[in-house]
């Protein structure tokens, strides 16, 4: 009896599952399965490059700066004093592309170590995805660099979007997504914040960019590098930079593998 018991449980479950859900349900579902990813596509990806495609349509429209470009120029500089000139040049340098290449070079050369070939991939990917766009949409726009006093610092190419802040901004979310779900990555998080504010504070009192070039950096940095990982998912197999036993990420995924033997 017990044992018929059991088989009625079993088969009233499997035609329970196999009964045709409502639309509701089903969306239901699928908001509780994928919530986190489409609020990370919506944050991460719509809102940054919503912001740039604002500020970028103004630059090409107006040719010029915005009503509040110029206040908080004026403002940050009149702070100015030669001490604050000696640590701004001084800062403002650990922003730059040459400074940090270095720095996610050795990254690099630890997760081939580490046979972590997935989140190599993406770190390579999103640095150089970065730096060609930085590149390219400097010279589409060729938006002229503020000129309201003599910098210390001077820059010569075009201003938007500000190069350094786009290095800056990349390099810290590249850090938080290789050291995501330890507990590394919310000093990550928190000192990396302060590091890109700094160097975008620099960009300003060097009077080298506009405001708006600082922000058009940062969204777009963070747009593009969110959206690799979407793409590559260096977080697929949980592991992170400092982990002791790393888990494998030299395999193809299933879907990966099944995109792989249709082409």
């Amino acid at each position: 009896m017990a044992l018929e018991k059991v088989n009625d449980e079993n088969q009233q479950t499997a035609a329970s599952l196999q009964k045709p859900q409502s639309p509701i349900g089903f969306v239901q579902k699928l908001l509780i399965i994928y919530w986190r990813s489409l609020l990370l596509l919506f944050v991460g990806i719509y809102l940054p490059l919503q912001i740039f495609g604002l500020l970028a349509l103004e630059v090409q429209q107006k040719e010029g700066s915005f009503p509040w470009d110029l206040p908080i120029l004026v403002t940050v500089h009149s702070l100015a004093q030669p001490q604050l000139d000696v640590f701004a040049v001084i800062l403002t340098k650990l922003g730059s592309f040459w400074t940090v290449l270095p720095i996610l070079s050795i990254i690099a050369f630890i997760l081939l170590l580490q046979r972590r070939w997935r989140s190599l991939t993406y770190l390579v990917i999103t640095t150089a995805g970065s730096a060609i766009i930085n590149r390219t949409a400097k010279e589409f726009w060729h938006r002229v660099r503020p000129d309201l006093w003599h910098s210390v610092a001077p820059e010569f190419d075009y201003s938007f979007p500000s190069g350094h802040s786009m290095t800056s901004m990349t390099l810290i979310v590249i850090l938080v997504v290789l050291t995501w779900g330890s507990v590394w990555c919310w000093l990550v998080l928190i000192l990396g914040s302060l590091f890109i504010l700094a160097i975008g504070w620099t960009r300003l009192y060097l009077g080298v960019h506009f405001p708006s070039d600082i922000i058009a950096g940062w969204m777009v940095a963070i747009a593009w590098a969110i959206g690799v990982s979407l793409i590559i998912r260096p977080l697929s197999q949980s592991a992170n930079i400092i982990s002791e036993k790393p888990a494998s990420e030299t395999k193809l995924l299933s879907e990966e593998q099944e995109l792989f033997n249709q082409e």
